[in-house]
């Protein structure tokens, strides 16, 4: 008896994945500036090998026939990257009439800066995995997002900028794309033929290496905003504003997107990287640009907070759905091998 209510209970209590999102960014407001330049170990160098690490894990469990037999899948990536830039942009622009010229435009500008933002890559795929989704598919729109959103983005944002920098660092971006994310994935994929059936063998340790990196992000993340003073930069009814704006965007997408892909009859695998990778957007891009396009700007700051805000958010929704649909696929592997037997 004690059991059975300790179990109704449980299923209340947040997922431990989303208890240790929310400690790291209370963390962060309390103590910012763990592992900050110049202490013994910075967070930032670990988080860079640690995402290098998580992708060449990846690539170890990859078979290299199933991504070149999926990079053949033409229209799910066109799908993902059509959501990307062109869908979450369109979205936003429909309500530029309404605040055109009103004190409130240069809030529009801020979500429009997120919606032209390309995706994440880590965390994308972290999700995809445990939602027992298509990995290679996501790995590959993940990181071609990336480098498409180097050029679409500041495209996006330009047309409503009256003033705009040229000074972004294209080359150094991908460069950072390469070395952390398509190299360490290709010697994984190299060594897939001695160490690939160990790699999935591990697959449950790999997997709490996975939101242990996604969680030392959150906290960096969230420590710099609150150490360069982003949330107390703007008033509170602003804030409110901006976050049910990032909130609502979230979810006509996220929710639009299974409406669009019945249309394309995707497979359970493909549905769900669709819907993961199309309806994030990228904090870590997202900061490298807002640095560069609005440099000087005294609102340069708003231009980050609906970043962090549906970040935060993404994470929270998208962590639950993950878990939920990983267990379905599990317990659907269960029904599978009972009824064989």
């Amino acid at each position: 008896m004690a059991n059975s209510r300790f179990q109704n209970f449980k299923r209340f209590l947040p997922d431990g994945f989303i208890a240790g999102i929310i400690l790291m960014i209370l963390l962060a407001w309390l103590i910012p500036g763990i592992g900050s330049k110049g202490s013994t170990i910075e967070l930032k160098v670990l988080i860079r090998y640690g995402i290098s690490l998580l992708f060449f894990f990846y690539g170890l469990r990859l078979s290299p026939e199933k991504l070149k037999k999926d990079l053949s899948n033409w229209r799910l990536h066109l799908l993902i990257q059509s959501i990307t830039f062109i869908i979450f942009p369109l979205v936003v622009l429909a309500f530029r009439p309404l605040l055109a010229g009103t004190e409130n435009e240069i809030l529009w500008l801020a979500v429009f800066f997120l919606a032209a933002l390309p995706s994440t890559v880590s965390s994308s795929v972290v999700m995809v995995s445990l939602a027992e989704g298509n990995i290679p598919s996501a790995i590959f729109n993940a990181s071609i997002s990336g480098i498409i959103g180097i050029i679409i983005t500041p495209l996006w944002v330009g047309l409503f900028m009256e003033k705009q920098s040229d000074a972004f660092a294209f080359a150094e971006v991908i460069s950072d794309l390469v070395m952390q994310i398509l190299i360490p994935v290709c010697i994984g994929l190299f060594l897939h033929r001695w160490w690939g059936n160990w790699g999935i063998r591990n697959k449950r340790y790999f997997s709490l290496f996975d939101k242990s990196v996604i969680l030392t992000i959150v906290y960096r993340s969230f420590s710099d905003s609150f150490l360069n003073g982003v949330f107390t930069s703007i008033k509170v009814h602003e804030l409110l504003i901006l976050g049910a704006s990032v909130v609502a965007l979230f979810f006509f997408v996220f929710e639009g997107t299974k409406l669009l892909m019945k249309a394309f009859h995707f497979s359970r695998e493909d549905q769900i990287t669709v819907l993961f990778c199309g309806s994030k957007k990228s904090l870590v891009h997202g900061s490298v640009m807002a640095a560069v396009l609005f440099a000087g700007s005294s609102f340069g700051s708003l231009f980050l907070v609906p970043v962090m805000i549906y970040h935060a958010f993404q994470l929270f929704y998208i962590s639950v759905v993950a878990r939920r649909y990983g267990k379905e696929k599990i317990m659907d592997n269960k029904s599978q091998s009972n009824q064989q037997d």
